[in-house]
C-alpha cells in the first residue's frame, strides 16, 4: 500500500479573514502549494492509501484564544467609546502597545517621531535638551545634555518627572511625553520632579530652544595634561574625537602626560562613534560585541592598528548618566586594561536598537540585541563599574594659619632655587584653581595621572592592553 504523507494547516474562518488582510505574492504561492498538497492527500484516500497526516506544532500557532480576545476588544470599542474611533487609530494603538510593552526603548515611529529620531543624531533639534527614559510609568532623567536649558535649570540625572506642567506623565507613552516636552522655543515648561534624597517634589521651570548639541570639547587642565569631554555621541564624533585629541598635543607642544575622558552623564548615542573613539586609543583586540535571535544583530567590531596617543596614560570617568554607547567605550578600554575607569557604576542601557522602516514615512524601533564587552560582560542593567570609586562631593579647604617654615626666620642661609621656587608655587597655585578644584571627581582622576607619572618619570606608564 503506497503511503501518503502530508501537513495540514488548520485554519480557522476568523484567522483566515486576518490573513487575507496581509496578503503578499508570496502567501498566493504558499496558498497554491498548499492546494496541491490538499489534493494529492484526498487523491490518496480516495485510491485508498494509507494516509499519515502530521499536524502542526500546536506551540508554534498563533493562540486563537487571545486573537479572538483581541477582535472581541476591537469590535467593542468601535462600538462603545464615548468618541468614535477609526479602524486606523485602533491599528496602530495596537502596534504602539505592542512594542512600548515589551522593553522601554522598543516603540513605533510615526512620520514626526521619524524625523525628530534623525535630527537627535545629527546633533541639533528643539526642546529641553534631556535623554529620557520610562520608569514604573514615570519619565526618568538619564542625563542632561550639557549647556542645555534643562542643565541649567538644574535638572540632574536619576530625576523622576511626574508632572510636566500641569499634566501628570503616569499613564502617558513615552513620546507622548517627549511631545510635550517640545515645543517652541522661548515657551516655558514647569517639570515637576521627584529626586533621591527629597522629602517633597520639586518644581523646576525650562525654557525650551534650539538644542546644539557639541558632542566634543577638550582643554588642557596642566601642563601636561588634557581633558575631553564627550557630551554624546554622534554620527561625526568620532572623527571629533581624534580631532580634540591631536589639537591638545599640537596646543602642549608634545605628547601628552596623561588624558582624562569625561563619559559622566553621556546618554549613548551613535555606536560606531563609541566604536571608532576606542580604535583611536588600542591597537587591535575586539572593542564591543552583539549578540541577538537574527544573523543581522550579531556584529562584531575590533580595533585597527594604531593607538594615536601611544600608550599615554588614561582615565575615564563615569557616573549613573553614562549609558550606552558611553558604557561601550569605558568596557572596551577598562577591559583592554587601557585606562582606568573612575566614578560611580554606569547606567546599564546595554541593549541594541534597531530601525526597521515599514514604509516610506513609518518605522518601528526595536531592541534587537545585546551588547558585551570585550571580555564578555553583558551591560544591560548591571552597567559597567568603575575601577575606582569616586562619588561626587564638595571640597572646603580649611582656615587654618600656614605653617611656620625655615624660610620666615629671620637672616635664614638663603636657598639656591628660593625665589624661583615661590614663582612655581604661584602659578601652579593659579592653575589649580580651576574645572579640577570645582570637581572632586575630576580633582581625583588628574592626581591619579600625576601619581602614574611620578612612578614612570621616563617613560608614558603603557597600558598593558594597548599592545594586545
Amino acid at each position: 500500500m503506497k503511503r501518503v504523507r502530508s501537513t495540514l494547516h488548520a485554519f480557522p474562518l476568523r484567522s483566515i479573514a486576518l490573513a487575507t488582510c496581509f496578503a503578499t505574492a508570496s502567501g498566493l504561492a504558499l496558498a497554491q502549494d498548499e492546494d496541491a498538497a490538499t489534493e494529492q492527500l484526498l487523491e490518496g484516500i480516495q485510491n485508498g492509501e494509507r494516509v499519515e497526516i502530521s499536524l502542526p506544532d500546536p506551540e508554534k500557532q498563533l493562540p486563537l484564544e487571545d486573537l479572538r480576545k483581541f477582535t472581541e476588544v476591537f469590535s467593542r470599542i468601535k462600538d462603545a467609546y464615548v468618541e468614535e474611533v477609526s479602524d486606523r487609530k485602533l491599528l496602530e494603538s495596537a502596534i504602539k502597545g505592542m512594542l512600548s510593552d515589551l522593553d522601554p526603548h522598543s516603540t513605533y515611529l510615526a512620520p514626526k517621531d521619524y524625523e525628530e529620531l534623525e535630527e537627535s543624531t545629527s546633533g541639533e533639534f528643539g526642546g529641553l535638551g534631556i535623554e529620557v527614559g520610562m520608569e514604573n510609568g514615570f519619565v526618568k532623567v538619564i542625563a542632561p545634555i550639557d549647556d542645555t536649558p534643562a542643565q541649567k535649570a538644574g535638572v540632574q540625572a536619576g530625576d523622576l518627572i511626574i508632572k510636566l506642567d500641569e499634566k501628570p506623565v503616569k499613564g502617558m507613552s513615552l513620546e507622548e511625553a517627549v511631545q510635550l516636552m517640545r515645543g517652541k522655543p522661548g515657551s516655558i515648561l514647569t517639570l515637576t520632579i521627584m529626586r533621591e534624597g527629597e522629602n517633597a517634589p520639586i518644581e523646576i521651570e525650562v525654557e525650551r530652544d534650539i538644542i546644539k548639541v557639541t558632542s566634543v570639547k577638550s582643554r588642557m587642565l596642566e601642563n601636561g595634561y588634557g581633558y575631553v569631554r564627550i557630551t554624546q555621541f554622534q554620527a561625526d564624533t568620532g572623527s571629533q574625537f581624534k580631532d580634540a585629541l591631536s589639537g591638545l598635543e599640537d596646543e602642549l607642544g608634545r605628547d601628552l602626560d596623561g588624558l582624562i575622558i569625561d563619559l559622566r552623564n553621556n546618554p549613548g548615542g551613535v555606536l560606531q562613534a563609541a566604536v571608532e573613539s576606542a580604535d583611536a586609543l588600542l591597537n587591535e583586540g575586539l572593542i564591543v560585541y552583539t549578540e541577538g535571535r537574527i544573523q543581522s544583530s550579531r556584529l562584531r567590531f575590533s580595533a585597527r592598528a594604531g593607538d594615536i596617543m601611544e600608550g599615554t596614560p588614561i582615565v575615564v570617568l563615569i557616573n549613573g548618566g553614562s549609558a550606552s554607547a558611553s558604557e561601550i567605550l569605558a568596557g572596551a578600554l577598562q577591559d583592554h586594561e587601557r585606562a582606568v575607569v573612575m566614578g560611580t557604576k554606569s547606567f546599564g542601557k546595554g541593549s541594541v536598537q534597531t530601525v526597521i522602516p515599514l514604509d516610506e514615512t513609518h518605522a518601528i524601533k526595536m531592541t534587537t540585541a545585546r551588547y558585551y564587552t570585550p571580555n564578555g560582560r553583558s551591560i544591560q542593567a548591571t552597567g559597567i563599574k568603575p575601577d575606582i570609586e569616586v562619588r561626587p562631593a564638595e571640597l572646603k579647604e580649611l582656615d587654618s594659619k600656614p605653617f611656620f617654615t625655615e624660610a620666615d626666620l629671620s637672616g635664614h642661609l638663603e636657598g639656591q632655587n628660593e625665589g624661583q621656587q615661590q614663582d612655581t608655587e604661584n602659578d601652579a597655585k593659579g592653575e589649580t584653581s580651576s574645572l579640577a578644584d570645582r570637581d572632586y571627581q575630576l580633582r581625583s582622576a588628574l592626581n591619579l595621572l600625576k601619581g602614574i607619572r611620578i612612578l614612570n618619570p621616563n617613560n608614558k606608564g603603557k597600558a598593558k592592553g594597548s599592545d594586545q
